[in-house]
């Protein structure tokens, strides 16, 4: 897959009709389609990268990946992170499905799952502040 090393996604899924927010969760955590490493931290302002990929690309590549249709992903453009790692940083953006229902089966063919926010148990304190930072501007 073409996706830069500099960058994750955080993919989730809000129900149109409830407001029901799930995120996909892998095995090896939420940031697709690699763990961040550990002793990463996240900054609470993201400074601005020189050069940012089309978001296009990296939607493109992810829904290649999960084995989804074009268009299965969107950006949401008002969410922009920036994790610190031992090996430079990392940006992570967040996409979300635009199905009415979450694609359980591309989870699970990933071995991952969809949860709540309340279900994040495990994950690395990066994670989980990234995974509030998303909740919260999903809940707008």
């Amino acid at each position: 897959m073409i996706f830069p090393a500099d960058l994750r996604l955080l993919l989730a899924h809000k129900q149109k009709t409830s407001a029901r927010v799930r995120f996909l969760r892998f095995p090896h955590g939420l940031t697709a389609f690699q763990a961040l490493p550990k002793l990463s931290t996240v900054h609470e302002v993201a400074p601005p990268h020189k050069v940012e990929h089309h978001p296009a690309m990296f939607l493109h590549a992810a829904e290649r990946e999960l084995g989804l249709a074009s268009g299965s992903l969107a950006l949401e453009a008002e969410f922009a992170a920036s994790v610190d790692t031992p090996d430079g940083p990392i940006r992570v953006r967040l996409a979300t499905f635009t199905s009415i229902d979450p694609p359980f089966a591309a989870a699970d063919s990933l071995g991952g799952k969809f949860i709540a926010i309340t279900e994040a148990r495990g994950i690395s304190p990066a994670e989980l502040d990234l995974l509030r930072q998303a909740y919260t501007v999903m809940m707008g």
